[in-house]
């Protein structure tokens, strides 16, 4: 029966086809200098964009609020490579309320990173006088190379990307020397709530005392932006060259203390070790090299690391590592295995030409890119979307309507996974599905796939919520399906979700 291409299925196999072919979606409103966007952990409705000038701005349910949700400009010496860089929120932001940001302040352009909490008044704004101090100040020797960067790792420590001190070449040899905690990954506790910091003890240099106890891995020149792979823990990091090569950095997680060549090696290429002490040779076996590096200027001049995608929208994209340049405005990607660079293929043709400054990646993984000049847009396929929203949704007894969406592709060599949220808990969800759509008035609602013909019990989780995969191909086709939900505080004890049309490729 054509109907059960809709019943869950384990998926052991499904042929890897040619990649989707994508492109991007305008994300609302305009900004000044956007650097960063971040989003809270689990938090599918908002989104939070960073200007370099000290301002942060929410974007809701798809609306730019008029409001924004921190103005800290006051505080943040602004522009070229200075301003308001990075900003990271709490693993437990649902219940502390816990940011962080990474900025050069007004005063002298030193580096500081900082907590403030979230108003206890309205969600959707920060409370400027929680501000608390974590780590800094310290004094950046030229207005280049700060860094900005700072991201939670799978250990749910805070990793702060550090720049060599800036100039050009690393004049004082920063990034080689333990003592300073420039040209460094440094990783820190942040988790007292009075604000400061502890050193983790399975820090790599807790015992050396050449190295600063905060200091994670260092031989960077200035490693602007870095991820972490949601699934692997792995991280990321683009580190950005001097005049030879741009360069993508990679480290498994957990494993700290490694030097990652700066500045006696730029990319795979020699470099110098000028006012350096304890100089190791190029291409020695201790100097880290990257997993890929591109030549400057020819392919571009300064690397913008970005994310591994996660999402669910693009499912045959999964575990490709997205980057870009900001100078020459061409955006890649590529598969990393542990091993070896595969699947390398340039993006910009299909996803715009920008100088891009940051990539996002919202709480289900899909991503986006951030364009300087002052524009955010959503990396999404170019395919017909796996289904349409009909509604005929009913009101349960928790005052929400259940919520059926899917998320994926049904082209041939992709899944799509539908799910139901917004339920009540630890109950009957029955499944309902047709070739026809005939919508019928029962148990207070309407019932939009009937005749019947197939139907599927599941039980809500913890959350309300039920989540199957589906996979694509198999030819066109198109079905009705719809949630009814025992729910004894509903009208007539049942409540409904809205209905799909499901259309397979």
């Amino acid at each position: 029966m054509s109907l059960l291409r809709l019943a869950p299925v384990v998926l052991l196999a499904i042929p890897a086809l040619a990649q989707t072919p994508l492109r991007v979606v305008k994300v609302d409103g305009f900004y000044r200098r956007p650097v960063d966007m971040q989003v809270p952990p689990g938090d599918e409705a908002r989104l939070f964009v960073v200007s370099q000038y000290g301002t942060i701005h929410l974007v809701k349910n798809d609306k730019l609020q008029a409001t924004p949700f921190l103005d800290m400009r006051s505080l943040v010496r602004c522009c070229s490579e200075r301003g308001l860089l990075g900003m990271a929120f709490h693993p437990d932001y649902a219940r502390n309320g816990w940011f962080y940001v990474n900025y050069t302040r007004s005063s002298d352009g030193a580096t500081m990173v900082e907590r403030f909490t979230r108003s206890t008044a309205n969600p959707d704004l920060a409370d400027p006088a929680s501000r608390r101090t974590i780590i800094g100040p310290f004094s950046q020797p030229y207005s280049n190379h700060n860094g900005g960067c700072i991201q939670f790792g799978p250990d749910n420590k805070l990793y702060i990307g550090t720049g060599d001190g800036g100039s050009g070449g690393d004049p004082g040899c920063r990034a080689q020397n333990g003592a300073s905690w420039m040209g460094k990954m440094l990783r820190i506790d942040v988790s007292n709530p009075a604000g400061g910091y502890t050193v983790p003890q399975d820090n790599p240099f807790v015992k050396n005392a050449a190295f600063r106890n905060e200091i994670w891995s260092y031989g960077w020149r200035n490693p602007w932006r870095f991820s972490f792979d949601r699934v692997t823990g792995d991280m990321y990091v683009g580190d950005v060259g001097q005049n030879a090569r741009e360069e993508i950095s990679f480290q498994f997680k957990g494993i700290g203390g490694g030097n990652y060549g700066w500045k006696f090696m730029e990319g795979n290429r020699c470099y110098g070790s000028s006012n350096c002490t304890n100089v190791i040779p190029c291409n020695d076996v201790r100097l880290i090299k990257p997993i890929y590096d591109y030549v400057n200027p020819t392919v571009g001049r300064s690397v913008t690391g970005g994310y591994v995608y996660r999402g669910c929208a693009i499912p045959d994209l999964r575990g490709t590592y997205f980057f870009s340049d900001y100078q020459s405005r061409r955006t890649w990607s590529f598969r990393y295995d542990g091993k070896a660079v595969s699947a390398f293929q340039d993006r910009t043709t299909e996803l715009g030409s920008y100088n891009v400054s940051s990539f996002g990646q919202d709480a289900r993984g899909e991503l986006y890119i951030v364009a300087l000049s002052g524009s955010i847009y959503k990396i999404v396929p170019n395919a017909p979307p796996p289904v349409q929203d009909l509604g005929f949704g009913k009101i349960g007894g928790n005052g929400l309507v259940p919520r059926f969406d899917a998320c994926g592709l049904l082209t041939s060599g992709n899944t799509a996974e539908l799910r139901l949220a917004r339920a009540p808990t630890a109950t009957l969800a029955i499944l309902v599905a047709s070739s026809q759509r005939n919508p019928t008035n029962i148990f207070g609602g309407m019932l939009l796939p009937v005749p019947m013909q197939l139907l599927i019990n599941f039980v809500t989780d913890s959350s309300g919520t039920v989540r199957f995969t589906v996979p694509g191909g198999g030819g066109k086709l198109s079905i009705y399906t719809q949630y009814v939900i025992l729910d004894p505080k509903a009208s007539f004890g049942f409540g409904f979700s809205n209905a799909l049309r499901v259309d397979f490729q």
